[in-house]
């Protein structure tokens, strides 16, 4: 990433001998940013050096991308010409990083000095080059600073009244080090380049708690369709429970033309209500309200009504067509057309989905489709909503998306898209290089310690986690894992324990995923048997086997132990048995230590022996520490690097321990705090 110096020098780029290489975070070389959140930190290193033995000085420099002047701090080295430092981001929008390093002219000759004087040579001569530089620093100053300089400039050369020892020291001094690196010479500086971006999002682009329900299936009346009135009980309800975010599936009115019935059947009746997804009517398109829900102004009521509880509404944005959609008839361009003339629907061999037509991004008439479908957006940005989830972003150009975010984003920086894209990895990568904040992922069909451990690891320890967030999802309304399925309600516990502790970011389908639904449409299928995809539902949130209360506990410990806000500090730790699984969470200064043990076989009991790294958490040996289980408020002494546990699935297949210390307390009595 070195900028070209004859570029910046013109005929003195000669005379630019720093070279600077291997900035890091970096990726894809600077064609797309890493990611932050406001308040985050970004630690840069780089690869810095020149040609001989001449002392180096660098520094780390950062801007907002609207603003002009760089903020710097000097970088600090490390081993083998690498170089340290970082900055922190405020709010939401794009800044810009770079590396500028110069021969210091200066320090090489204090270092040389100080070889010099320990060898005992005479350095009468010495101490004269230094006083040169030292009055070209003046030169450079100002106030008080420049008047300093000027003084110990002729100092270092008055040989008549000073010694050589008094002007010596005067040469080494830390004073005139630190005053000298104020006002350096970077006539000949290296600067890595134009600067590399970070994209900052709001905090609740690193760490939210998702609860999706559908509006419509909200009626406290057994038949009745759901309104955006009904939702305010749900609001409240997912408030307490102690969500961030409330996710609705689309909300647009629902085609009629080949609508599907009840379990996806093909042909429906009477009183069929359709997919949310097959979007458009006569009620109009996507910037249009299903009737049954309410008006535009209910919605708005409603997204206030979530912002006085501390609540975001995600809206789900889904760009395909029910038949019905005006689109159809007012922008026929916009779809491909079959060789009798009729609009091609989505398939996906043998599927047929006669009801959804998606759009041809081929179509020479893209721009305005692309202008059309940002506007979807902006329409619901008008409305009060600043995050989207994306349905099947990957069936979509990539040009388009990296276009759209881009624009709203600028305009928007606080916007939030969670990418629905369970996909090829490299696919999912590049829509989230390519602006979408958070992704789904893999986690659903991740259920081995093995499969855990490796998937996590690759996306919170490698470069992804530069760019990728993951939003990890235990169940969504299109998938049934086979585990839950099987595991009935044991497994419901663990995954959703794994998912919220694993992930500072997580989300359930809710009341399906709460009252532990998992008969499937057909064995071997994903699918749930009668989808609240195809019809109204009728939840019984208080059955006995809800997973509420356990819910509610959870999300308050995660909005209680900072650990868990975070991916960074993900940990996998040793234990002696293949299904039980244990991680760890810390902040960054090590005050707030999270273990998780997890039971990962919702089938049997086991037990087994986890080590945890006390030298790495400063614990001694030879003295207790407490494992305080925040689920159930069970306290454990613990000594020693291995420790037993043993969890039964069906009664709680998971512990969450923080790690309480003994301290001693100003009346001279230990507790664990």
């Amino acid at each position: 990433m070195q900028e070209s110096t004859a570029k910046r020098q013109g005929s003195d780029a000669g005379r630019c001998r720093v070279m600077i290489e291997g900035i890091q975070p970096c990726v894809d070389g600077g064609r797309y940013p890493v990611k932050r959140v406001t308040g985050e930190e970004v630690t840069v290193e780089a690869d810095v050096f020149a040609d001989g033995h001449d002392r180096l000085a660098v520094v780390l420099q950062w801007r907002r991308e609207e603003e002009e002047t760089w903020q710097e701090c000097p970088m600090t080295s490390l081993v083998n010409d690498r170089w340290r430092a970082a900055f922190r981001v405020g709010d939401p929008g794009v800044y810009r990083y770079r590396v500028v390093g110069w021969v210091d002219a200066f320090q090489s000759w204090r270092h040389d000095l100080e070889k010099r004087v320990t060898a005992g040579q005479e350095v009468g001569v010495d101490l004269r080059v230094g006083s040169r530089w030292v009055k070209q620093a003046a030169a450079r100053a100002s106030g008080s600073d420049a008047a300093q300089l000027r003084t110990w400039s002729a100092q270092l050369a008055d040989a008549r009244t000073l010694t050589e020892a008094e002007r010596t020291t005067l040469a080494l001094s830390a004073g005139l080090s630190e005053l000298m690196s104020r006002h350096p010479d970077r006539t000949h500086a290296t600067v890595s380049g134009p600067g590399l971006q970070v994209l900052v999002d709001p905090v609740l682009a690193r760490c939210a708690a998702w609860y999706e329900f559908f509006p419509r299936s909200t009626s406290p009346e057994p038949g009745r369709h759901g309104t955006f009135a009904d939702c305010e009980a749900w609001l409240e309800r997912a408030k307490a429970m102690g969500f961030d975010v409330v996710y609705f599936p689309p909300i647009h009115p629902i085609g009629r033309a080949y609508r599907k019935g009840k379990n996806n059947e093909p042909v429906c009746v009477a009183g069929d209500v359709g997919s949310p997804w097959g979007i458009g009517g006569e009620g109009g398109g996507h910037k249009a309200i299903h009737p049954e829900l309410g008006t535009l102004a209910d919605f708005r009521q409603l997204v206030k009504r979530a912002k006085a509880l501390g609540l975001e509404i995600a809206l789900d944005i889904a760009f395909q067509c029910s038949p019905d959609h005006p689109y159809v008839k007012e922008h026929p361009e916009w779809f491909r057309k079959r060789p009798d003339g009729s609009i091609q629907y989505a398939e996906n061999p043998p599927k047929k989905y006669q009801d959804i037509y998606p759009f041809d991004f081929e179509t020479e008439a893209w721009r305005s489709l692309w202008k059309e479908l940002k506007s979807v957006f902006e329409f619901w940005i008008r409305q009060g909503i600043t995050i989207f989830r994306v349905d099947n972003p990957h069936t979509k150009a990539f040009a388009f998306w990296e276009w759209c975010l881009g624009e709203l984003k600028r305009k928007h920086p606080e916007l939030i898209f969670l990418s629905e894209a369970f996909t090829r990895p490299k696919v999912m990568y590049r829509l989230a290089k390519l602006g979408f904040t958070q992704s789904y992922n893999y986690f659903p069909w991740r259920n081995s310690k093995a499969e855990l451990t490796e998937y996590l690891t690759e996306l919170t320890t490698t470069g992804v986690a530069e760019y990728f967030r993951p939003n990890l999802w235990p169940n969504t309304p299109d998938i049934l894992p086979g585990i839950l399925q099987d595991g009935g309600r044991p497994a419901f516990l663990s995954r959703f324990i794994l998912a919220a502790t694993l992930g500072a970011s997580y989300g359930v389908y809710g009341p399906a995923f709460e009252l532990c639904e998992n008969q499937p449409r057909l064995p071997g299928t994903e699918e749930y048997l009668n989808s609240e995809k195809y019809e109204l539902k009728q939840w019984d949130l208080k059955a006995e086997r809800s997973l509420e209360p356990l819910i509610t506990r959870v999300n308050q410990i995660r909005r209680e132990n900072p650990a868990l806000q975070t991916n960074e500090r993900l940990r996998f730790h040793p234990v002696d048995n293949d299904h039980l699984l244990v991680f760890s969470k810390t902040t960054e200064l090590g005050d707030n230590t999270i273990v998780v043990v997890v039971n990962v076989d919702p089938f049997h009991r086991h037990h087994g022996w986890v080590e945890l790294p006390l030298d790495d958490w400063a614990l001694e040996a030879d003295r207790p520490y407490q494992m305080h289980d925040l689920v159930t408020d069970a306290r454990y002494l613990w000594r020693g690097p291995k420790n037993y546990v043993e969890l039964d699935p069906h009664y709680l297949p998971a512990h969450i321990f923080r790690l309480r210390r003994r301290v001693q307390s100003e009346r001279d009595f230990d507790y664990f705090a």
